[in-house]
């Protein structure tokens, strides 16, 4: 009986030809994602050996410790993983290398590329995105008309009477088609570990188990379809309309909620106050602005209040000073970031095209959490810096003296593990219910 199914289902040229033009598209996705590493790879190895070259070139030029440090710059690298290249994600708008002086941070670590804005709007086809949206659709052709094509030809009472059971004559081509979907993208996944030298670890097996459940979840939301007995163009115009309102128009509603429940104005406030707060200081008292800088850094009180018309000691402070009478900002607006990042998750638990994509981001570390943890350690990073030269700065200490071939970029190695059970427990939930739905169905689809 099965062998029927197969070549009933492969006899069909357009079911071959949209196999070979999804199993094209996924290639050509893997091939942007291993570009997508190399151009990563390049540029790591071009800041490093710029930031060699940039100290090495200013430690030359310079002799005083304090416009020395005016100039340099210092990089903390976030190096994407290889299953990165199956979801490009937030990587592809903000960068992944941040590099600063120890000036005003705030007009530093929001720096972005510049890139292409069609590009950006088109987006990048990864893998992720195959799968998310060529793979439904693939889904839905297959079966939109399994049972109806038997109604329309007036075949199904004959199997009706003539099957041992009809419901398990119908599962039993949803599963053919089921298995060569799953046989495709285990192809595919196959091809990316070769192509991108893919470690197997628990990142690719919780990509893999994701990708497997969304698929579920199509098959089981297109079964429930068509167990309604209804007629092909009322299933095909049904699943169509589902593929657009859950892979478009959830998503970009929940972005736009998302976007006025939580409006960002300290965006701009960060930036005025970050300026107005080093800016304004040239003409005002050395005096008060020293006295903010020790409330900072207790440590540095001995140094009293420079009594030249110009110091470093007082320049560093003013610099100091943006950074600290723009915090409050630019905390509310992490605040609010992660705040966005957090309601779009929890609506996404009920959305399955939506988590999917968050999923695959988070464990390719792409996503827009990834990023902020960025931001997070640049802080840190730039603290540390500052910290560092502070002290030779004020102490006018010898350039020379340093140990500058140190200074190479640094990598943020902190990793996250995958919550497997925040993971699997929406979409598993969702198949279930809709399998359940189904089954309720199939007790009435005996007969016509």
């Amino acid at each position: 009986m099965y062998a029927l199914f197969i070549k009933q289902f492969l006899r069909s040229k357009a079911v071959i030809l949209s196999f070979i033009l999804t199993l094209i598209m996924g290639i050509i996705s893997i091939l942007i994602g291993q570009q997508f590493l190399s151009r990563q790879e390049n540029i790591i190895r071009q800041v490093t050996a710029h930031q060699r070259e940039h100290i090495e070139r200013n430690v030359a030029a310079h002799d005083e410790m304090g416009l020395l440090l005016y100039y340099l710059r210092f990089s903390l690298i976030s190096q994407p993983d290889k299953i990165a290249a199956l979801s490009i994600g937030q990587r592809d708008v903000n960068p992944s290398i941040q590099s600063v002086t120890i000036r005003t941070l705030e007009g530093q670590r929001y720096d972005t590329d510049l890139n292409n804005p069609s590009n950006l709007q088109s987006g990048n086809l990864d893998l992720g995105f195959v799968i998310l949206y060529l793979f439904p659709l693939l889904i839905i052709a297959f079966t939109f008309n399994l049972l109806s094509e038997e109604q329309e030809a007036g075949t199904w009472r004959l199997i009706a009477v003539q099957a041992k059971s009809a419901q398990t004559y119908l599962l039993r081509k949803v599963s053919v088609r089921t298995i060569a979907l799953y046989i495709l993208l285990a192809v595919l996944f196959l091809i990316a570990i070769l192509g991108l030298s893919l470690p197997v670890n628990e990142a690719l097996l919780a990509f893999a188990i994701a990708s497997v459940l969304y698929l579920a979840f199509w098959f089981a939301f297109c079964f429930w379809v068509i167990t309604f007995k209804r007629s092909s163009s009322f299933n095909v115009l049904t699943l169509l309309s589902a593929w657009v309102v859950f892979t478009i128009l959830l998503p970009a509603a929940v972005n736009n909620f998302v976007a006025n429940l939580y409006p960002v104005p300290e965006s701009l406030a960060t930036m005025v106050e970050q300026r107005d707060g080093y800016h304004e200081k040239w003409d005002k008292d050395k005096g008060d602005t020293m006295e903010k800088f020790y409330a900072h850094y207790p440590q540095f009180k001995t140094y009293g209040v420079p009594e030249q018309t110009f110091s470093w000691l007082w320049y560093y402070a003013m610099q100091q000073m943006g950074d600290d009478e723009s915090l409050q900002h630019s905390r509310a607006m992490r605040d609010k970031i992660m705040q966005r990042e957090q309601v779009s998750r929890s609506i996404a638990m009920v959305m399955p095209t939506m988590h999917t994509q968050l999923l695959f981001n988070d464990v390719a570390r792409t996503s827009l959490s990834d990023y902020v943890q960025l931001l997070d350690s640049t802080q840190t990073f730039h603290e540390r810096m500052r910290l560092h030269f502070y002290p030779k700065i004020f102490d006018n200490a010898v350039v020379k003296d340093e140990d500058w071939k140190r200074f190479t970029p640094e990598y943020i190695t902190e990793r996250k593990s995958v919550n497997w059970l925040a993971m699997l427990l929406p979409l598993i939930i969702t198949v279930a219910i809709l399998c359940i739905l189904s089954g309720s169905n199939m007790r009435r689809i005996k007969s016509v």
